[in-house]
């Protein structure tokens, strides 16, 4: 009989946790839709650059790759420029976990759910960057594990499936979980998160080491066959990511009432400040490595720096990057400077700005120039493929300001389960 009363005790629970989940979908999707003008400007441009984008990939599926700049020379382009770029903004929530669940500084708590919602919308910009760049789209499902031809673990490119949708799945379960029981106005459960979180540590830091070994393991492109590939990825993650944040705690703070707190704010500056520091340390080690050997291999550098036979299309891009990067730096290491607000989010801009181009273009397609038989031909986007690009940048915009529009309300303790 007792064990009858318990049955029916669990089935009722079980009943009541599905009918609250429900109820909480229902309710948020409903908030999904609510705002005041500005936010459903914000909303409709994004949409509108959205949908360009997609109907300038449609273009590119009826045509193909001959719709973007890329040749069977420069392969690779401003689709996985932006790939690697987003790669590392993902990782870089890593910069507010730390902090908020090893050392427990309890500023970084009420922002670390942000980075890790900015992290999910990067990944998922990244697998759309992946996507568009495929020449046969029709080939995605040998991606997919057990169905396609995987080819685990030879293939560099199935290690950055693995671990960019375990990333994602990762912060997504952390996000959703810590967001519901705050909803609920319940207590998380640590061993239902914390976990996950010690993971996402490790993990952060594999997306952005096998994103670098994609390209350190392409042994006849000696441009990228280098080991410190990888630490300048973290390097340059750990600038841009945290930049970003800096900008983007300030908005919050401005169109919500939720408190960020300016030490939050201080501390990813000391991040900022050190990461750009050692990006550019590294970046010299490789510019002192390349042109004081003076091999043969040095032609793509020549080609990046100073231009090579004529040819010289991101010699001003490179050393526009080089340039804000370092006006950035010195922005951050003079205090006078960098305790000013507005100092500082010129230096997360030009940081940024820099990061995205040095390693962006400014690292892709010079590999792949000169080419084993000697012929340079440089890569000009398209219109089409800036398009595209457009669009994703706007839907990756769209989802972030989609799920803080949902998470502002959730932790302000103004969005919760009704009596």
């Amino acid at each position: 009989m007792n064990e009858t009363i318990r049955g029916l005790d669990v089935e009722t629970k079980k009943s009541n946790a599905i009918k609250d989940y429900a109820i909480f979908l229902l309710r948020a999707a409903r908030l999904s839709f609510r705002g005041d003008a500005a936010f459903y400007a914000w909303m409709t441009i994004l949409t509108i650059l959205s949908l360009a984008g997609l109907r300038a990939y449609c273009i590119q599926f009826v045509y193909g790759l001959i719709a973007t700049g890329m040749t069977d020379q420069v392969s690779w382009g401003l689709y996985i420029a932006n790939f690697t770029f987003l790669v590392g903004m993902a990782a870089a929530a890593v910069m507010l976990v730390i902090p908020a669940y090893i050392y427990r500084i309890e500023e970084m708590h009420n922002v670390v759910i942000f980075g890790e919602l900015l992290a999910v919308a990067a990944i998922v910009m990244c697998m759309l960057f992946v996507l568009v760049d495929l020449g046969r789209p029709d080939r995605f499902w040998h991606l997919i594990p057990i169905i396609g031809l995987f080819n685990f673990p030879i293939s560099m490119l199935s290690w950055d499936v693995v671990v960019l949708n375990g990333y994602l799945l990762i912060n997504v379960h952390i996000c959703g979980y810590l967001l519901y029981m705050a909803y609920l106005g319940r207590h998380p459960n640590k061993w239902l998160y914390m976990p996950f979180v010690l993971l996402s540590i490790v993990w952060a830091v594999s997306i952005h080491t096998v994103t670098a070994f994609l390209y350190v393991g392409l042994v006849g492109r000696p441009f990228w066959n280098a080991a410190i590939v990888a630490p300048r990825f973290l390097g340059s993650a750990f600038t841009a990511g945290p930049g970003l944040m800096i900008i983007a705690f300030q908005i919050i703070r401005r169109i919500s009432n939720y408190h960020i707190g300016d030490k939050a704010l201080h501390l990813l500056r000391q991040i900022v400040t050190v990461s750009l520091l050692i990006n550019l340390f590294l970046l010299g080690c490789e510019v002192f490595k390349e042109f004081y050997s003076d091999s043969l291999h040095v032609s793509s550098s020549q080609y990046l720096f100073f231009g090579l036979h004529g040819h010289h299309a991101l010699v001003p891009w490179i050393w526009c990057a080089v340039t804000m990067e370092t006006i950035a730096a010195i922005i951050l290491i003079v205090p006078a400077a960098a305790n000013r607000i507005e100092w500082l989010n010129v230096a997360c801009v030009l940081s940024i700005i820099g990061i995205w181009i040095e390693k962006g273009l400014g690292l892709i397609v010079p590999g792949f120039l000169p080419t084993p038989l000697g012929e340079i031909v440089e890569y000009v986007p398209t219109a089409n493929e800036l398009t595209i690009c457009v669009g994703i940048w706007a839907f990756g915009l769209l989802l972030f300001s989609w799920m803080m529009r949902l998470a502002l309300p959730i932790v302000s303790g103004e969005f919760h389960k009704e009596a």
